[in-house]
């Protein structure tokens, strides 16, 4: 789904109506289309993504993946699935949802590593149904990477087409009923509510994945989080 860190279409709000509108395929077969080249966020996913898997073999699912632009910069250890509501080019390893419609899933496929980037935002009232449709995905040693835009930031802004419009913590406390969180950083830090656009900056922000006391709850752009399972936890509790 959308990456409304470039500043295109972002206004300034408290937040989204009471009312959530959802944007169906005729919305999302154009908007995909602006993320069919890999951008800031793609990538550092991809790096986190290649953190955890270590040169194993792993099998992911792609959570609104858009044009699929991040199979093309993930290794070949990594078995790529994605599931959109708009796919552009039909293939085995790609579903065609409209999961606010419909559950979450992939046939009857569980997942080493889920990634939800850019979607949450986007799921109005659902979200607690969402988190518990991956959650079955998940496999019991899985992790599940999930991106939320931060609305804490001191230039506050809201991209027009989102549903889903909260806190830092209260979306944390929800992720928290369904997973363990292992850790969170943000994915980049900037003064104007974007994501960095110089090649410095994006070098720096690439490399830095943790918090900042005070600084980061007021620039950074969007937070990652990696999760465990619930499952792994209580696999690892007994005797």
């Amino acid at each position: 789904m959308g990456d409304p860190a470039s500043g295109e279409d972002i206004v300034p709000g408290n937040g989204a109506s009471n009312t959530a509108r959802y944007y169906k395929k005729d919305f999302w077969t154009k908007e995909n289309l602006k993320f069919s080249q890999p951008h800031y966020r793609l990538e550092k996913s991809a790096r986190i993504i290649n953190g955890l898997a270590r040169g194993k073999k792993c099998t992911l699912l792609d959570v609104g993946c858009g044009p699929a632009t991040l199979m093309r910069i993930l290794p070949q250890n990594i078995e790529y699935h994605g599931i959109d509501i708009a796919i552009h080019d039909s293939s085995p390893n790609l579903i065609e949802a409209d999961f606010i419609e419909t559950p979450i899933r992939f046939n009857e496929n569980r997942f080493d590593i889920i990634i939800a980037q850019g979607v949450f935002e986007y799921v109005g009232n659902l979200q607690s149904r969402k988190f518990a449709e991956i959650a079955q995905l998940l496999n019991t040693n899985g992790k599940f990477i999930v991106s939320y835009w931060n609305f804490g930031h001191r230039n506050k802004q809201v991209y027009w087409p989102f549903s889903n419009v909260q806190s830092f913590d209260d979306f944390r406390n929800d992720l928290t009923r369904y997973f363990n969180i292992d850790r969170f950083f943000p994915a980049s830090h900037n003064w104007k509510h974007q994501g960095p656009s110089r090649k410095l900056l994006k070098t720096v922000n690439m490399h830095l994945n943790m918090n900042i006391p005070f600084i980061s709850p007021i620039l950074a752009v969007e937070y990652f989080f990696i999760c465990s399972s619930r499952d792994s936890i209580e696999s690892d509790a007994r005797p």
